[in-house]
């Protein structure tokens, strides 16, 4: 743990909070002192729930400390179960409270509540939010689920989805879709949705689907071990992972694969002639791991991208990505450092980020492009629109998402090439008015708009130098730098700057700026 301005994963016990509150009927009581209950802001401002998670707080404070926190925290459980009536609870300590080792678990036991009372057991400064998840869902499994008669069609379990999951609702619709073309029934969805009653049935399915491995594959292990339900491995983002899953599922399931590829556009919108100017461009992808596994496939084989930097920042995923990184001929880089993950980008140079909500302003800062592909993710990411990311619909959003940030690349470069034509700069008036444009600024006293008579005779009059060691750029090269696409005009800078330091250059010209950029195409 670590004091820092953004972070990745917060501590485990949210993770705790994301399951609770994408289910019904559970009951989270935290042992937390007061400052500790910033993290519903989390859910109905960012996630925009019209309802609170169901979380009770202790608060204690800091003169409690000397007193009796654990009956606090028996007082609490207690007015929670009068006060919610849940069908179960967990129980468990925030980073803060694990200091003072009440054992929440421990008090719950000796209450006498009853309802079932699951202890979570969260090393809040070893782990992290993601593991919460995953680590609250399997005990809540491993305490309520147990082996029963399967269902007698075919049926599976959709485990995995939970609260401010990067567009979880609507994959949810996705699986469900693609799973109906095939006959086959859904058991449970959980945990988005489900109650702990629903959790004691899971037993009757005859396989689960794991949706995000992040969150259910701990659980999807201990259901294939007690209750002999085999697990999905295939998460269906991208065209060719979805036919792979169909493919699985089917096997599973011993049926015939069948898919409805009617609303399916991308395959032929990435090979258009319209959208041919992204094959080749360069990408950097970063974000949870089963985000990133899809993306560098979509990137590479689906959009003809050129990935050239890839990682995550959840390290119970790290081997898996390294084995990716090696097929990209890549490093992975995992991380939970974002200035680690900025110094990454900027020396890759890419033309475009596949990120999370950090890698946005990581792009707004270097420059670059970026289309947010994984959590965290901040309130614009959380559509009131139909908006998934798996199955053919997900292929359509995903393609959308990603070239709308190129597209608006181009539209500023080009207004940055034509920023300074006389016809077309800020002052000039909307060209559609023609000879109604408005009164040039000039004539009120302020930019006077140049024309090709006005400009004048020598644009390269060298600004002065502060030293010898200082590198200067003429004004006629800044001029020809800006003509250069924004997204990769910070790496013909700097290019320019280190060929003209080796050549004992300190003022950089037009010439100088081709003759850098012939040298490093040789």
């Amino acid at each position: 743990m670590k004091l820092t301005v953004w972070t990745y994963e917060g501590p485990p016990h949210v993770g705790a909070m994301r399951v609770a509150t994408a289910m019904k009927g559970l009951h989270y009581v935290l042992h937390a002192p007061q400052g500790d209950t910033y993290a519903d802001l989390l859910f109905t401002m960012i996630e925009r729930r019209n309802h609170r998670p169901p979380v009770s707080y202790t608060t204690f404070e800091g003169r409690d400390l000397g007193a009796d926190t654990a009956g606090i925290f028996k007082k609490t459980c207690m007015d929670a179960y009068e006060r919610f009536k849940p069908q179960a609870m967990i129980v468990g300590a925030s980073c803060t409270a694990e200091l003072i080792q009440d054992d929440p678990g421990g008090l719950a036991e000796t209450m006498g509540i009853p309802v079932p009372v699951i202890a979570l057991e969260l090393p809040s400064y070893q782990r992290k939010e993601n593991f919460g998840t995953d680590e609250t869902f399997y005990q809540i499994v491993k305490g309520l689920a147990r082996p029963m008669d399967r269902t007698p069609e075919v049926t599976c379990n959709i485990l995995g989805p939970l609260a401010l999951g990067f567009r979880h609702r609507d994959d949810i619709e996705e699986v469900k879709a693609l799973l109906w073309e095939m006959g086959i029934g859904v058991n449970v969805v959980a945990p988005f949705g489900a109650t702990p009653m629903d959790i004691t049935t899971l037993g009757q399915a005859h396989f689960n689907v794991a949706m995000y491995p992040e969150h259910c594959e701990t659980a999807c292990r201990h259901l294939e071990r007690v209750c002999g339900q085999p697990f999905t491995r295939t998460v269906p983002i991208g065209v060719g992972a979805t036919h792979d899953f169909v493919a699985e599922v089917a096997k599973l399931a011993g049926v015939e694969p069948r898919t409805d590829l009617s609303r399916l556009r991308q395959p032929w919108w990435s090979a258009s002639v319209d959208s041919t100017y992204l094959t080749g461009k360069r990408v950097f992808v970063f974000g949870d791991a089963t985000h990133v596994k899809a993306a560098a496939r979509i990137a590479r084989d689906e959009m003809g991208f050129e990935v050239v930097g890839l990682g995550c920042y959840n390290r119970e995923f790290a081997r898996d990505i390294r084995d990716l990184a090696k097929e990209f001929g890549l490093t992975a880089l995992i991380t939970d450092d974002y200035l680690e993950v900025e110094e990454a980008i900027a020396a890759a140079v890419p033309e475009m980020i596949l990120g999370t909500q950090m890698e946005r302003h990581i792009g707004k800062r270097l420059g670059i492009p970026c289309a947010v592909i994984s959590a965290p993710v901040h309130v614009q990411d959380f559509p009131a629109r139909y908006s998934p990311q798996m199955g053919w619909e997900g292929a359509n959003v995903i393609f959308d998402t990603w070239i709308h940030p190129l597209v608006m690349g181009l539209e500023e470069h080009l207004l940055h090439m034509f920023r300074d034509d006389f016809e077309f700069h800020d002052e000039a008036g909307p060209s559609h008015h023609g000879g109604h444009a408005p009164v040039a600024m000039a004539e009120a006293g302020g930019f006077t708009p140049q024309t090709p008579e006005s400009l004048p005779a020598k644009m390269n009059d060298a600004p002065e130098a502060t030293g010898s060691d200082v590198m200067v750029w003429l004004a006629d090269a800044e001029k020809e730098l800006k003509k250069i696409p924004f997204f990769v005009r910070g790496k013909a800078r700097r290019n320019t700057e280190t060929f003209a330091a080796s050549q004992g250059i300190s003022q950089i010209s037009v010439e100088t700026l081709y003759e850098a950029k012939a040298h490093y195409a040789r």
